[in-house]
């Protein structure tokens, strides 16, 4: 890793050696990584976020890959948000058997037992499914960082845990940080309902958006965000709408 000359403000960044490309089969990836030395608050969390950064624990990063633009940094005004008909199946399916329970970040077992148990069964070729250990776990997910997460349950009539969305609060909206659920309730598709979640809390605060993190057109386990309208991608210069096909200079 090698020091970057374009820091942002008094933030360094550090940008990373070729590896390969977790999404893109036989393509190298490079990383821009704010200084994990550095103090960063909310305040100057939200205005990476703003410019197409991300978190992961307690670092905050974005892809800077030579002669690649495949990572679209996205997000959803959640005011203007409409449900497709896919997606109004999917409430119908799990709005009466299905309660969104919002929670402060804490380490309970009984969310890292789904993680591990999500990860080893729908990620056990992926990286992430080398190390599930807990200390992992709480590395990735309840690190401090200078903002507030809160968890986002998905749990059954029954009290059953069926999923986690651990997201992000800022003051122009939510991030959408990592999802993790029941990997036996595929029918359920409760990914999608975690999102359509997290968009019906950001309404409810009041807040603009839900970020998404990076659309990449070529990944499967990346398209779905574009079933989710309307769009607005980071060009590199600020955002604006994200249609259907549309290229994003970035």
């Amino acid at each position: 890793m090698h020091r970057d000359t374009s820091s942002r403000g008094d933030l360094q960044l550090y940008l990373t050696g070729e590896h390969d490309c977790s999404y893109i089969e036989g393509r190298q990836a490079r990383t821009l990584f704010v200084d994990p030395l550095a103090r960063v608050d909310g305040e100057r969390a939200q205005w990476l976020q703003q410019i197409g950064f991300r978190r992961s624990g307690q670092h905050f990063y974005r892809p800077a890959c030579r002669g690649c633009q495949r990572c679209v940094p996205i997000r959803i005004p959640v005011a203007e948000f409409q449900p497709n008909r896919s997606q109004r199946r999917n409430l119908r399916r799990n709005a009466e058997d299905v309660r969104l329970v919002v929670r402060s970040a804490e380490l309970e077992i009984e969310h890292y037992q789904l993680y591990e148990r999500y990860l080893n069964q729908r990620h056990g070729d992926g990286d992430m499914a080398e190390d599930v250990s807990i200390e992992t776990y709480a590395r990735f997910l309840l690190a401090p960082w200078g903002g507030e997460t809160r968890f986002i349950e998905l749990r059954g009539n029954d009290g059953t845990l069926l999923g986690v969305a651990v997201t992000d609060l800022f003051s122009d909206g939510l991030s959408a940080v990592y999802t993790f659920f029941d990997p036996e309730q595929g029918r359920r598709a409760l990914g999608t309902y975690a999102v359509l979640g997290q968009i019906r809390e950001a309404q409810r605060m009041n807040l603009g958006y839900l970020y998404l993190g990076y659309w990449i057109g070529e990944s499967q386990k990346m398209r779905y965000k574009e079933n989710f309208r309307p769009l607005e991608a980071w060009n590199g210069h600020g955002w604006e709408r994200f249609e259907r096909g549309k290229t994003i200079p970035y």
